[in-house]
């Protein structure tokens, strides 16, 4: 398979286990609705609401894990493909939400963990994987040769970690991160599929190891979509999810679909022709790959895209192009080394001015705005794992300063303000530890057993409104 034409330089990179702790923003759904049929000791296959997100549906055989739960409208009388989703945050019902339409597009049944979340050792991840399957699989009528994973951020490690160790599971969407971390390219049983926004900080990361995956016989692909760290639009999930159906046809695992595949044709050739006049070659380029790789053995369509691509590399100003991102992420690279020394020796006004340059720069409508996206993401998460390790450590001191960095650096983070009132309540400061509780309830932070089992705020049960708290996060969902 053709290396990838957007990123060909290695890039190290400030590598952490977790994403940041960003909650997600809570999506409000009327339809969401509880099993209500969870004390049986048996249910039957078919039994559960169609076309509604089941927000909880618990594992008969250990009570203490759920997952969300999606059914296409056309109903589970027959096996039908199933991706199980693993969101950073255990908020099953999030991914579900988000893309319950693309399960009626492609009949799958979708299944988000509540319990997979990040911090979680690979131990646990494993049991609740287990559970997450063995139950799924007894009581939905699943195609088991269509049995897929998919995640976001420490969700798509989850996702890799289901599929390096659980061989029913076929393909990989892994959204915002890799593979477990230490794992190589190699001759995987599954497909991979990296989608990336072009600010995140991991997009880099992506970029290699897909181009790795190029020197194996993995199937494998990228996509990328004007965004940051996040789930993925549906439009750009939408691709994906038709890779896995190209994917399957290719392996006669279904019949084959040309109406199917000259509609992805038709887009695809209309990005193109888009990413082309607007003089945006290397996005041209990408389309190319990306539909060489999904089309590849279904049509001859793919030397039309080979054509092209051919044509492209060949331009002048794609050349031009090409060494320009090229200098961009050596100057990123440059610049994150140059973070890297200040984290030791960086004050307050460095920082100050360094993360208030990245926020206008972000926001500027030029080729480089995505790095400085991607700058922003990075410094996030680089003060989130030093917070991090200095309030577990009870440096207090040391913790405040760089929660405050956090804070600055990405204000509508909520575990930024979950820090900063854990801090506070060390401090005594039940009035600050209070404000910034409801601040991270506002950024989207809505794990009540967290907050209830956390030893800073149990102590607090007089001087924090708790009630108003939960209130204000019941509303947020």
């Amino acid at each position: 398979m053709k290396a990838n034409q957007f990123f060909k330089l290695t890039i190290p990179v400030f590598c952490f286990i977790a994403c940041a702790g960003k909650q997600p923003s809570a999506v409000a759904n009327k339809n969401i609705i509880k099993d209500t049929a969870l004390t049986a000791n048996k249910i039957l296959q078919d039994t559960f609401e169609i076309g509604k997100v089941i927000s909880q549906v618990l594992c008969q055989n250990d009570t203490t894990q759920s997952y969300a739960l999606y059914i296409p409208v056309k109903g589970n009388k027959t096996a039908l493909p199933v991706i199980y989703f693993f969101d950073p945050h255990a908020d099953g019902s999030l991914p579900l939400n988000k893309y319950k339409t693309l399960a009626e597009t492609y009949n799958f049944i979708l299944a988000g963990s509540n319990n997979s979340k990040n911090g979680n050792d690979w131990a646990t991840a494993e049991n609740i994987l287990r559970s997450l399957f063995d139950d799924t699989q007894k009581r939905l009528r699943i195609n088991s040769n269509r049995i897929y994973a998919c995640g976001f951020s420490g969700g798509a490690k989850v996702a890799g970690y289901a599929a390096l160790h659980h061989k029913e599971v076929k393909a990989v969407i892994a959204n915002g991160a890799g593979l477990p971390d230490g794992t190589t390219a190699d001759n995987f049983n599954f497909s991979f599929t990296a989608v990336a926004g072009e600010g995140d900080m991991n997009m880099t990361d992506l970029v290699s190891f897909n181009n790795d995956l190029d020197k194996t016989k993995t199937t494998h692909r990228i996509i990328f979509f004007d965004g940051k760290h996040e789930w993925a639009p549906v439009n750009t999930m939408n691709i994906a999810f038709a890779g896995l159906q190209l994917d399957a046809m290719r392996e006669k695992l279904i019949q084959k679909d040309d109406g199917f595949i000259n509609e992805y044709i038709i887009k695809s050739k209309k990005r193109f022709d888009e990413y082309f006049s607007a003089n945006k070659l290397i996005k041209a380029g990408q389309e190319c790959t990306l539909s060489v790789n999904m089309l590849e053995g279904l049509t001859n369509e793919v030397n039309w895209y080979k054509e092209k691509d051919t044509l492209l590399i060949n331009n002048p100003n794609y050349q031009k192009q090409w060494k320009a991102q090229q200098n961009l992420l050596a100057t990123e690279q440059n610049i994150k080394a140059g973070y890297m020394q200040q984290f030791q020796q960086g004050d307050l006004n460095y920082w100050s001015k360094t993360i208030s340059g990245l926020q206008s720069k972000a926001k500027a409508s030029t080729a480089e705005a995505a790095m400085y996206q991607r700058l922003l993401a990075f410094l996030s998460l680089a003060f989130y794992s030093i917070s991090n390790r200095l309030i577990m450590n009870n440096q207090n001191s040391d913790a405040q300063y760089f929660v405050g960095l956090y804070k600055m650096a990405d204000p509508g983070n909520s575990e930024a303000w979950y820090f900063s009132a854990m801090l506070d309540a060390r401090n005594s400061n039940s009035k600050a530890a209070e404000a910034d509780l409801m601040k991270a309830v506002e950024c989207g932070f809505n794990d009540k057993s967290r907050l209830m089992q956390q030893p800073e705020f149990k102590n607090m049960a007089t001087s924090i409104n708790f009630s108003a708290i939960e209130s204000k996060m019941k509303k947020s969902k």
